[in-house]
Order: structure tokens, then C-alpha cells, then sequence
């Protein structure tokens, strides 16, 4: 991120810390770029070296990414304590569902659907979910910290209820709905139609890991851009104080309500790429952890554990919390953790992995896997750690508003 000095006046003015930023872009670490390279690298051949189950538990980490980034923003940018992220995520996959679906039906049910080009419903499902965002936005502007908490907790709740109460949409809690395969420019991806990359071929796992590559990628570029912007700025400013915010012209219940729509438009393309890795959506008591209250405490230990406001921390999180999962889900049997471990499932033991990591990150480390690779970076680039920067908000001694209405230091 690259800001002048005039940019940081406003964050400044608001609490923050740290000395003047010199005029003009900020000089960029070689070896970082090389890093960011060799990763990037290493994801595009991730298909050829993957087995199944691997490549599954890549794309899952990549949907706790793209959804992770949505809720890091409104969290620890807009300081915005949100626990509905489960129902944006089922918001978003009904969407999807229904635009692409076909009509049909089952049973004494008619199932509605649009039969729209797949990547149109995509886009419809994204759009929804911010507009869902954003109705509730009067909410937001009237409450803080654990009453905001709780007020968005209630739609997770009302979501699961509807999602069973409106089967011509979802399918009901019986038999749900097959997600509609995703398509973009006549490119199936699925298993139709022949496709290789250096003798390897490329079915519907590959296709639809450098699908959920691209949308990560994407929302990680946007969402850098945005907190480097004049948008970060504005909820920054919010989240330290906001009558500070107000008196420097600051449009608060504006600032609340574009980062509950951002963070709900990210939690929407999460939904539907999680149906998509399913293949179905079915809001039953099975799959409440998809779009239940479990979801929304993954996604919150995701951005705790990344560092709160960090974008590439959230990264880091959705790592840990679904990464653990899957690998457990997946070699957990090869490696008799079952029978060690007092027969747990995978999930419940991740469940425990996480939750301490979230302990230990209170406790020791409150800035989270963004404070820890700032000081590696500084240490292999022989210098001084960097002061706290607007794009991570938990790290440095600063007076601002916490997320749960306090002031923290």
C-alpha cells in the first residue's frame, strides 16, 4: 500500500501513530516480490502435484479466503462487530441457485429458477448480497460493539428459518437443490468437454481450482485497493472515532453502510462458491455449519487469528481454521488420528486447534499472523520493524474504538 503524506492527515487526525510517511509510493522489497511470485507460481502447478482430496481442501481454504477478506474489513477496518457473515454466505448461494437454476418440479414443490448464464448469476448473487448488506446498514448506524453483535447474530438465525420455510427457492431441508454448474464464455467447468495443460488434463476439481484462484485473487487486489483508498481511509477514521470522523467531513452512517454492503458482497461469492463445492444447497440441521453459526465463528476466528483489518492476514487465517480442517478430513483416517484422538471428527478437533490459536493470539500476540510476519520481514531485511499501517489496525499503541465499543490500546 502507497499513500502521501496528505493521505495519512485524516488517520492521523483520528488517533493514529507513527511518524510522517515520506511523499510518494513507498520503496517495494525485492525479495518480497520474488516471494509473491514463487507463490503465485506454486498455486497455478498446485492441480498438477495435488491429489483429489488435496486439491478439495485447497478450494475449500480459498472460499474461507475470499470470505475471510470480507469480514476482516468490515471488522477491523470499519470497526463493525458483524456475526451474520453465515447469512450473507446463504444469501448468496440462493441467489446463484436461483438466477442460473432452471424451474422445475419437485415433487408438490415448484422450484423457481431464471435459467441465466451462469458467471450473470454470479454477478446477481454478489449484487444481492451487498444490496442485503446494505438494508442493513440503519441497524449498524443506530448500534455498537455487542449489540451490534448480537442484532447481526439474529440474522443467521433468520436465514437458517427461511432457508427451510421457502423450499421454491432452496429446495427445503429435504432434499435442498443441485447447484447449477458454473460456465463462463461456453467453458464448462465440469467434466464436459476434454481439456489439457502439458498432458495433464483438467477436469472439474482443476477447473474449478483456477476458478476460485482467480475470484481470490481478485478479491484480495480489490480489497488492498480499497483500504490503500479513500474508502480505508473513511472507515478507519469511523472505527477510531467517530465524531472525529464526522467533524473532518466523514459521512459515517455512509462509511458503516458501504463496509457492511462490501463485506456482504464478499460473503455472497463465498456462498456461492461453497455450493459450487458442494454441489448443492441444502440449509438443513447437516449442513448448518455451512450456513449456520459455526460458519460465522470460523470466519471470525479467521480474521482474529490474521491480525484484525489485515487483508493478508486473513489470508493467513482462513489457512489455519479451514486448512486444519481439511487436512485432517483428509488424511486424518491414513494417520489413525480418529482412534488417538477419542474418535473427534476432523471438524470437532479442528474446532479445538483453532480455538486455542485464537487464545494464544489474545493472549500473547494480539496483532495477530500480520504482527508476527512484519517482524520476520524486518528481521530479513535487517531493520527496524515498521510502525503500525492503516492497513492493519491491531498492531501498535494507538487509541481507537474496538470492534466491542471499548477503547483499546
Amino acid at each position: 500500500m502507497s499513500e502521501t503524506a496528505s493521505d495519512t492527515a485524516p488517520a492521523r487526525a483520528a488517533g493514529e501513530s507513527g511518524p510522517p510517511a515520506a511523499p510518494g509510493r513507498r520503496r517495494r522489497s525485492p525479495g518480497r516480490a520474488a516471494g509473491w511470485t514463487v507463490l503465485l507460481l506454486a498455486l497455478l502447478a498446485f492441480p498438477f502435484f495435488a491429489g483429489p482430496g488435496l486439491l478439495s481442501a485447497g478450494q475449500y481454504v480459498l472460499i474461507g479466503v475470499v470470505g475471510a477478506i470480507g469480514l476482516t474489513l468490515v471488522i477491523g477496518q470499519a470497526g463493525q462487530l458483524s456475526l451474520a457473515h453465515a447469512f450473507f454466505l446463504l444469501v448468496g448461494a440462493t441467489t446463484y441457485a436461483v438466477l442460473a437454476g432452471e424451474s422445475e418440479q419437485a415433487g408438490s414443490e415448484a422450484i423457481v429458477g431464471f435459467g441465466l448464464p451462469p458467471v450473470l448469476a454470479l454477478i446477481g448473487a454478489v449484487v444481492v448480497s451487498a444490496l442485503f448488506g446494505l438494508a442493513f446498514a440503519p441497524v449498524a448506524g443506530r448500534l455498537k460493539g455487542i449489540y451490534l453483535g448480537l442484532a447481526s447474530l439474529a440474522l443467521v438465525f433468520i436465514g437458517f428459518y427461511l432457508g427451510q420455510a421457502l423450499p421454491s427457492l432452496t429446495g427445503g431441508a429435504s432434499s435442498g437443490r443441485e447447484a447449477p454448474e458454473f460456465a463462463l464464455f461456453g467453458f464448462e467447468f465440469s467434466n464436459e468437454g476434454y481439456l489439457a495443460v502439458l498432458g495433464q488434463p483438467l477436469e472439474r476439481a482443476e477447473r474449478l481450482w483456477y476458478l476460485y484462484l482467480a475470484l481470490a485473487v481478485i478479491a484480495f487486489l480489490l480489497a488492498r485497493g480499497a483500504v490503500a483508498g479513500r474508502v480505508g481511509r473513511s472507515w478507519r477514521a469511523v472505527r477510531d472515532n467517530e465524531v472525529a470522523a464526522a467533524v473532518m467531513g466523514v459521512n459515517v452512517l455512509r462509511a458503516k453502510a458501504g463496509a457492511f454492503a462490501v463485506s456482504a458482497a464478499y460473503a455472497g461469492l463465498a456462498g456461492v462458491m461453497t455450493i459450487l463445492w458442494i454441489g448443492l444447497l441444502k440449509p438443513d440441521e447437516s449442513e448448518f455449519g455451512t450456513f449456520g453459526l459455526d460458519a460465522s465463528i470460523a470466519f471470525l476466528a479467521m480474521v482474529i487469528i490474521g491480525g484484525m483489518g489485515s487483508v493478508g492476514g486473513a489470508v493467513v487465517g482462513a489457512l489455519v481454521v479451514y486448512g486444519i480442517q481439511q487436512i485432517l478430513t483428509v488424511f486424518g483416517g491414513q494417520l489413525g488420528l480418529g482412534s488417538a484422538l477419542g474418535g473427534f471428527s476432523p471438524v470437532v478437533i479442528s474446532l479445538y486447534v483453532y480455538g486455542l490459536a485464537v487464545i494464544a493470539v489474545v493472549l500473547f500476540e494480539p496483532g495477530g499472523a500480520a504482527a508476527i510476519g512484519r517482524r520476520l520481514a524486518a528481521a530479513v531485511d535487517h531493520r527496524p520493524p515498521r510502525p503500525r499501517r492503516d492497513d492493519d489496525p491491531s498492531t501498535g499503541v494507538t487509541e481507537h474504538r474496538s470492534p466491542t465499543g471499548g477503547d483499546s490500546r
